[in-house]
């Protein structure tokens, strides 16, 4: 088993993206959210986007299911969420923390496993766009809010260009856990300020 500066910067995506869906379970006033319901909210979210992945790449078992310590990230998210609610509701409300970072690793790590399997340029930067948001697409359905790829901010542009610079660096040899952590700050960076000053891509027009 791989265990790299990569592994374990995707292991605490897990585990953040873990966080990100339980708080969204806890922060849900319509519904009343048991244990299960919050652990389970967790684990689909960070679980979602990489086995949408790994399924499109025909990498199988999926991720999760040949590799235990992805479920003892999720669980340990799961566990920082039951014991600290309200320290973790407040930084996800207030600076998008654990979106933010989430989408940010997912997106590099997504990138790169899809070129590991011999995926061209374009389509590895959409799988890797593709792991970060899919698992808070299912996220905000399962609370019936908008995903936030429908909403105004810039969301999974932010995750195109983070997977865009990853490849251009690559293509250049760039040092790997250097370019991890470039291309996944920018990410980071694009969707902060995209949400700090409410920031969009131009609408469509129908005439």
């Amino acid at each position: 088993m791989d265990f790299s500066f990569s592994y374990y910067i995707g292991l605490a995506g897990i585990m953040v993206f873990a966080i990100s869906g339980a708080v969204a379970a806890l922060e849900h006033k319509e519904h009343h959210h048991d244990v299960f319901s919050v652990f389970f909210t967790g684990f689909i979210t960070a679980i979602g986007g990489g086995t949408l992945r790994d399924i499109t790449l025909g990498n199988y078992p999926v991720s999760w299911v040949k590799d235990e310590n992805i479920l003892w990230a999720i669980f340990l998210g799961f566990l920082l969420v039951i014991f600290f609610p309200k320290r973790l509701t407040k930084l996800r409300s207030e600076l998008f923390l654990f979106d933010t970072l989430g989408i940010g690793i997912y997106t590099v790590l997504g990138t790169r496993i899809a070129l590991d399997h011999g995926v061209n340029f374009f389509a590895s930067a959409l799988l890797g766009m593709i792991s970060a948001i899919f698992g808070g697409v299912i996220r905000d359905t399962l609370m019936n809010e908008v995903p936030f790829i429908f909403r105004k901010e810039i969301y999974a542009t932010a995750c195109l260009a983070g997977a865009i610079l990853y490849l251009i660096l690559n293509s250049f040899q760039f040092d790997g856990n250097l370019n991890l952590s470039l291309s996944a700050s920018v990410v980071v960076i694009i969707r902060i300020i995209a949400v700090k000053y409410n920031l969009g891509l131009p609408k469509i027009k129908i005439f």
